[in-house]
């Protein structure tokens, strides 16, 4: 019994023994870990955030008419260039049946006031010569005669507003019946001209369309959208999360999906002070003006993405966002420079902006080091003394 327990021990020794030996030998067939390098790069990081929108003209003239009726013709198209006085389109007036006839009925009795004033000048005017015949003979006094001169004055007077009365009741009957008359120049018109010189953007009335006149109770029938196509605006929202981040002064790079390999510059004019709430997000306005856009002819109305720079770094020491590491305890950021073949050392560095791919070396390494390729899976890495 106790020689059959010996010869099992050895045994166990034996299989231990052997299986040891196949470990290591295992353990020698695997090939050693190697870590490749980078290098930094010298660079220019942007930071930004982006916008959606349009190209709008930065200012629209509304055309619209003084008085009401229906277009007879229309002498633009959209597209064309207009000038300050150039005709846009003519306006025949439909008269009011009731206010032409009121019109109408004011010039008859304007017209018989004035034919009695005129038969009371001819009365006065004689008594008045009369009067001035004996005045000068002395048989009548100068305080007599006075108050018959006044009273011939007065009728003069009233025959003089009698004509006036008279021109205005045959204007208002023109303007009623024409649309205008004669001595209001461009007061009221039945042609409409430019108010501005631009580009036709839309002329949203056909011939035969009626109109109405701008006033303090009706904005008016836009005739034609006009504006100057060389100042063009990006008008667009950005999401809460971001308003916070920006200023009113920082450039933006527009592009434009109709415009392809073609980035505009712009700066950032106006950010709305209140949000409006959309699909359950709050969004808030921005616009930015455009420069040198005369170069190229941008429509207006364009879909564009504005990329709103936040922080810029013109060539500076740059490395890949991967390879930077953060101490467990400190949370400090620091690299692994590689001291000779596969051996690192770690380095502290100081870090600047990020664009999420690559981040700012500020201190800490120089452009001719080499950073190990690090994999986190791996554990803690250990560091040459």
């Amino acid at each position: 019994m106790k020689r059959s327990s010996t010869v099992i021990v050895l045994i166990l020794i034996v299989v231990i023994f052997g299986v040891s030996l196949f470990y290591l030998w295992k353990k020698n067939q695997e090939d050693p870990i190697t870590y490749t390098t980078d290098v930094p790069v010298e660079q220019t990081i942007v930071v930004k955030t982006v916008a959606t929108g349009n190209i709008v003209p930065k200012e629209e003239v509304l055309i619209k008419p003084n008085i009401s009726g229906v277009i007879e013709a229309i002498y633009i198209e959209a597209g064309e260039y207009v000038k300050t006085g150039d005709l846009i389109a003519k306006i025949r007036v439909i008269p009011n049946v009731s206010s032409l006839s009121s019109a109408k009925n004011g010039i008859a009795t304007n017209q018989t006031a004035l034919q009695t004033a005129k038969i009371n000048l001819e009365t006065q005017e004689a008594n008045y010569q009369r009067q001035k015949a004996l005045f000068e003979k002395g048989i009548i006094s100068e305080n007599d005669f006075e108050g018959i001169k006044n009273t011939y004055l007065q009728t003069k007077q009233a025959v003089a507003q009698a004509e006036i009365n008279v021109t205005s009741a045959r204007q208002n009957f023109d303007i009623i019946k024409t649309g205008t008359t004669s001595g209001l120049g461009n007061i009221a018109q039945t042609l409409i001209r430019s108010t501005v010189s631009g580009m036709v953007l839309d002329v949203p009335v056909k011939a035969g369309n009626q109109v109405i006149e701008a006033n303090n109770f009706n904005e008016g029938t836009s005739i034609a959208t006009l504006a100057d196509v060389n100042k063009m605006i990006f008008e667009g929202k950005v999401d809460e999360s971001e308003v916070g981040k920006i200023k009113e002064g920082l450039p933006l790079e527009i592009t434009i999906g109709a415009i392809e390999d073609k980035t505009f510059d712009a700066v950032l004019d106006y950010i709305a002070p209140q949000g409006v709430e959309e699909n359950g997000a709050i969004q808030f306005e921005i616009k930015g003006t455009l420069n040198k856009v005369e170069e190229i002819f941008i429509r207006a109305g364009l879909s564009a993405n504005a990329s709103i720079i936040l922080d810029k770094a013109e060539n500076v020491l740059a490395i890949k966002e991967a390879l930077v590491q953060y101490d467990e305890k400190t949370q400090l950021p620091f690299v692994e420079i590689e001291d000779s073949d596969q051996e690192f050392v770690r380095k502290d560095v100081e870090l600047g902006i990020s664009d999420g791919i690559f981040v700012q070396v500020k201190s800490g390494i120089s452009k001719d080091d080499k950073i190990k390729v690090w994999n986190q899976i791996e554990g803690t890495p250990k560091y040459a003394q």
